[in-house]
């Protein structure tokens, strides 16, 4: 191999043989090729200037036709169109400005335009904010827990942890946690405690909630250990070990630790809630009822 310092004061070196690397524009071209090229074109001009037949004639098609009219016939502002040409597809969005210059006062007749492209950065720029901001819970979900938190004690698990990284896991459990506080869903809150050491364990079990579980019934052979876990080719996912899944803090807290609780705040909070409206429901009817009874006397 020869050395040579390259760009930035990196080092360059030749290969004596063949790696691959070499291949990566073919990759992407055959990816380009294959997701097809996105391409937007605005018009402008009054009407009767030939804007439809200059963008038949730069594509060499009639885009604008009997079905799609020209822009100072058609209502929509924007024509979408495929195009194909040697294998290659352009997916070709036409913006039009009807009513541009045709009015006897153009003054600022621009500011539609500038509002248009404004707009469009801004949904852009919101789009790419929210990139690392991704939804995780499915709309199903969020619907599902608005209709009944108030009900019930919710308690959001991460399902199937071991098909995820620790660092994965990390991101869904705090992703979870934002989309559950931004559309204002209550899950199970622990009770304080005026133990100190009971508050400390409440606030280890609180950091690692929403919970990530594993769950499996296969009981297998680990180092002389039976233990309950699922098998991959890269070791044993242990259900019941903590460096693996929160599984036994999910036991521990259903069963040992927190099992009254959650009956005491269904029976106290949301059972008492229900039938206070329902209570609240029927009085309303009776009054109702009353006011009809006395107009019709």
């Amino acid at each position: 191999t020869s050395l040579r310092l390259g760009l930035h004061g990196l080092s360059q070196k030749t290969l004596d043989g063949y790696v691959g690397f070499a291949n990566l524009p073919n990759q992407v071209y055959r990816k380009s090729v294959k997701k097809g090229f996105e391409f937007t074109l605005m018009i402008v001009g009054e009407a009767g200037l030939g804007k439809s037949t200059l963008i038949n004639s730069l594509f060499l098609t009639e885009l604008y036709s009997t079905e799609y009219p020209g822009p100072t016939r058609r209502v929509q502002k924007t024509l979408k169109h495929v195009t194909d040409e040697g294998g290659v597809h352009l997916f070709l969005t036409i913006v039009d400005t009807p009513g541009f210059g045709d009015a006897v006062d153009n003054s600022e007749c621009w500011q539609p335009v500038i509002d248009y492209i404004d707009s469009n950065f801004e949904e852009f720029l919101n789009a790419e904010s929210r990139v690392n901001r991704r939804q995780i819970l499915k709309p199903l979900d969020i619907e599902f827990m608005k209709r009944l938190h108030e009900k019930v004690n919710i308690i959001p698990l991460v399902a199937k942890a071991d098909t995820l990284t620790p660092d994965e896991c990390q991101f869904f459990k705090k992703q979870i946690s934002r989309e559950i506080k931004e559309h204002k869903i209550n899950v199970y809150e622990f009770p304080e405690t005026h133990d100190d050491e009971e508050n400390k364990i409440l606030r280890k079990i609180k950091d690692r909630f929403p919970l990530a579980v594993v769950g499996s019934c296969t009981v297998l052979d680990v180092g002389g250990r039976r233990v309950r876990g699922r098998q991959y080719p890269w070791g044993v996912a242990e259900v019941e070990n903590g460096e693996h899944c929160d599984f036994t803090i999910l036991r521990n807290m259903l069963i040992r630790t927190h099992m009254q609780d959650l009956k005491d705040v269904t029976n106290n909070v949301h059972y008492e809630n229900y039938r206070s409206r329902k209570l609240a429901a029927v009085t309303c009817n009776g009054d109702n009822s009353k006011a009809k009874s006395t107009v019709s006397k």
